[in-house]
C-alpha cells in the first residue's frame, strides 16, 4: 500500500489473488497500480479483473504492463498511465493483427471480456480420451476425434499483441502504437507502428 494505492508488480499468477480481494474489501483502496509486470495466467488475470471491477476502483500503469497485467488493468473503473519521466507501455494480447474496424472496439466494455476469453483454453473433448481397458475398436475410432479437436487457444505470450507506450518528452508525453507479432522478443523497436490508433480513441486509456 502507498497511502489508497495499492501497488501490484510482477507474474500475475494467482499467488497473491487471496491477499488482493482482502487489500480491496478494507475499503481504503482508491487505485490499484500495476508496476512492471510481465504477463500471468488467463485464470489470474480475469480474477484480478473481477476484484477490480466489483470494487469500482480506478487502475494506472507504471512502466511495463503485459497480457495477463493489461486485461485486469482494463476492468478499472478508469485506466490511466501514470506520471513521471519513466516510459510506460500496454501490451495487450490479441490471436492475430488487428483490423482497423476491430480495433476501434476491442478492448471497450463487454468487447474487452473477448480478449480473456480468447486465450483461455478449451478443456479437451471427453470423448478423445483413450483408457487403458479400451478395445483396438475404440481406438481406432477415437484417433479421428482426436485428430479433429480443437487446437489449444493461444496462450499469453508477452511479447504478442498490441503495444501503447507513452514516453515523456519536452513537449508533454508522446503516444504510439505498434503492432508485435512476437518474433521480435523484447526489442519492440521492430514492432509495426499502426497509424490512427490513440489508446484514447480506442478506449485503452480514459482521460
Amino acid at each position: 500500500m502507498q497511502g489508497n494505492r495499492l501497488v501490484v508488480s510482477g507474474t500475475l499468477d494467482g499467488s497473491a489473488i487471496k491477499e488482493f480481494n482482502e487489500r480491496l474489501g478494507s475499503g481504503t483502496v482508491r487505485t490499484v497500480v500495476f508496476e512492471d509486470s510481465f504477463g500471468g495466467t488467463a485464470e489470474a488475470a480475469g480474477a484480478f479483473a473481477d476484484a477490480i471491477r466489483a470494487s469500482g476502483v480506478q487502475t494506472e500503469v507504471r512502466g511495463q504492463c503485459m497480457a495477463a497485467c493489461a486485461y485486469a488493468f482494463l476492468a478499472g473503473k478508469t485506466h490511466r498511465f501514470g506520471y513521471g519521466l519513466q516510459v510506460n507501455g500496454i501490451m495487450l494480447p490479441v490471436a492475430a493483427r488487428p483490423t482497423a474496424a476491430e480495433l476501434a472496439v476491442r478492448w471497450r466494455g463487454d468487447e474487452a471480456h473477448k480478449t480473456l476469453a480468447d486465450f483461455t483454453p478449451a478443456p479437451a473433448p471427453a470423448a478423445a480420451t483413450v483408457t487403458t481397458a479400451a478395445s483396438s475398436a475404440t481406438q481406432a475410432q477415437a484417433m479421428p476425434m482426436e485428430a479433429n479437436a480443437p487446437a489449444p487457444k493461444d496462450n499469453w505470450q508477452p511479447e504478442h499483441g498490441v503495444l501503447f507506450t507513452a514516453s515523456p518528452s519536452l513537449f508533454g508525453r508522446i503516444y504510439n502504437t505498434y503492432y508485435c507479432d512476437g518474433t521480435q522478443g523484447r526489442d519492440f523497436s521492430k514492432c509495426e507502428r499502426l497509424p490512427d490508433a490513440d489508446p484514447y480513441k480506442l478506449g485503452v486509456l480514459t482521460p
